[in-house]
């Protein structure tokens, strides 16, 4: 490698490591029940799932930059379902969870309150 190429190589990222998601998020698991239907008994019921839930934190954690800022700005609390296959309460086969319905948004009112 020549010395041009690691210059430029220096120059191209000459920040430091930008922060984390988590950095920006205070987790918490949960369990809440969902109303889910068996595809072999055709049955519905609650089962429930295992969350991680994710709220912005309340102010910008130090070390960071201009980038990280502007994500600050722009983040929301949201939630990520962990579970993703439950066994039928009443035929007990195993089954999938849809993984359309893996991440929830959270409004203002469903927060829960900072940490």
């Amino acid at each position: 490698m020549s010395e041009g190429t690691v210059k430029r190589a220096k120059l191209k990222y000459p920040f430091e490591m930008a922060l984390n998601e988590r950095d920006f998020f205070t987790e918490k698991t949960e369990t809440r029940a969902t109303p889910l239907t068996c595809p072999r008994c055709h049955r519905k019921n609650d089962y429930q799932m295992k969350w991680v839930r994710r709220i912005k934190k309340n102010k910008i954690p130090p070390g960071a930059d201009e980038r990280d800022r502007a994500l600050y700005a722009k983040l929301r609390d949201y939630m990520i379902r962990v579970d993703d296959v439950v066994h039928c309460l009443t035929c007990r086969t195993r089954f999938e969870v849809p993984s359309h319905q893996s991440l929830v948004f959270l409004q203002d009112d469903e927060r829960g309150g900072n940490v």
